[in-house]
């Protein structure tokens, strides 16, 4: 009687014990073609958060025409976090030469690790269509068996693969997915939808057996005019041509929700995240450093917009400072009380109109103010200006 008492506590206890899931992998890509000095304080500021590296290696175009990136191998050693080497082949490829596609890859692996460099594995970034994935399932066959069996095998996969019949041989040859959930539909309905994403997620995870990852957006792009073909997307490296830019950003705060929600409930098989992409500190279409770590911490997120004042003999530079871990665009207007100006003007990106009282600065076209960031908006020489009388429209 004694043993099935016990026995029956321990069932209830088991019932009621709390299974914590681990916490998810967080993983960057590094996607410049052309590394700068910039990298190395990116790559020392994101070591305590980000666990893993996957670099853009190699681009296959259309015509036999490819592209190495140019990395920077002494920056990577000294990192020493897990390389991944990220292969891209364009979607517009009408068909993959096995035999070439490999070559190229094979010769990859061989300089990096010539280089010194330990690959932790190779990921294929493809955008095939549909009805060319048995196509792609054969080439991933093929490549599996030339890579060396110990280098794990990844792919980046997209949502519109979900329910092809050609799917599961597809995932075969794979150690492992990425799901990408950001910019995959019309541009013009917006970069990223978190609900969106989030259903992706549940039904990938339904439809693989291995670890897969969700790569999500912090980044922004610009949108210019259609020029008959759909619309031009304008990201890291601007384009020689005119004309008004929508600009769109993944909202950090959506983000931030979204990750949260996969924190607390993670889908089945999922690993962790892949942020795209490692922000350089003049790359003006990605989040901060610092915004891109908070979201991924879970941390509260704020920005404290706010107006700064440097005087000497009587010169004020005026500026704009963001002490939150919340990127923050330019506000739309700041208006200062002051008193006996004898000269004013505003610095790029804001105009100035001045009344006997007033300064007022008005933004002339869009920006952001990264968290921790400092910006000059103008300057005046006045008897006085009245910081507490300044006044920020967002």
């Amino acid at each position: 009687m004694r043993f099935i008492v016990g026995l029956f506590l321990g069932v209830l206890l088991a019932g009621c014990e709390q299974h914590v899931a681990p916490p998810l992998d967080q993983q960057l890509y590094i996607w410049q073609r052309q590394w700068t000095p910039a990298h190395e304080p990116a790559l020392r500021d994101s070591r305590n958060d980000f666990s893993t590296l996957r670099v853009l290696a190699l681009q296959g175009f259309a015509g036999a025409r490819w592209s190495r990136a140019r990395v920077d191998p002494a920056l990577l050693k000294a990192d020493g976090r897990p390389l991944i080497a990220v292969i891209r082949l364009d979607g517009q490829l009408k068909s993959l030469d096995q035999e070439q596609v490999t070559a190229q890859i094979l010769q990859v692996v061989a300089d990096w690790q010539a280089q010194g460099l330990t690959l932790r594995g190779i990921e294929i970034d493809h955008d095939a269509g549909n009805a060319r994935l048995a196509a792609y399932a054969e080439f991933l066959k093929h490549l599996r068996s030339a890579l060396p069996p110990s280098l794990p095998l990844s792919i980046t996969a997209l949502p519109a693969w979900l329910g092809s019949a050609q799917l599961p041989a597809l995932l075969q040859s794979a150690d492992s997915s990425v799901l990408q959930v950001h910019a995959v539909s019309d541009p013009r309905l917006g970069l990223f939808d978190p609900d969106q994403a989030l259903k992706w997620a549940k039904a990938w995870s339904r439809t693989t057996e291995k670890p897969f990852y969700l790569a999500l957006p912090a980044y922004g792009v610009a949108l210019l005019a259609d020029d008959g073909a759909g619309p031009v997307v304008e990201s890291e490296v601007q384009l020689e041509r005119g004309g008004q830019r929508q600009e769109l950003l993944a909202d950090p705060l959506l983000l931030s929700q979204l990750a949260k929600a996969l924190r607390d409930n993670p889908p089945m098989h999922l690993a962790g995240l892949i942020w795209f992409r490692l922000p350089l500190a003049n790359d003006r279409r990605a989040w901060s450093l610092t915004t891109l770590r908070a979201v991924a911490r879970g941390d509260q997120l704020a920005s404290e917009l706010g107006v700064t004042l440097s005087e000497h003999d009587g010169l004020y530079e005026i500026g704009l400072d963001n002490p939150g871990n919340l990127d923050k665009a330019w506000p739309a207007r700041i208006t200062l009380q002051a008193r006996d100006c004898a000269g004013a003007d505003a610095l790029a990106g804001y105009s100035l109109q001045q009344s006997p009282d007033l300064l007022t600065f008005t933004r002339l076209r869009e920006g952001r103010l990264p968290a921790g960031g400092q910006r000059a908006v103008g300057w005046a020489r006045c008897a006085i200006i009245d910081q507490g009388g300044s006044h920020v429209d967002p």
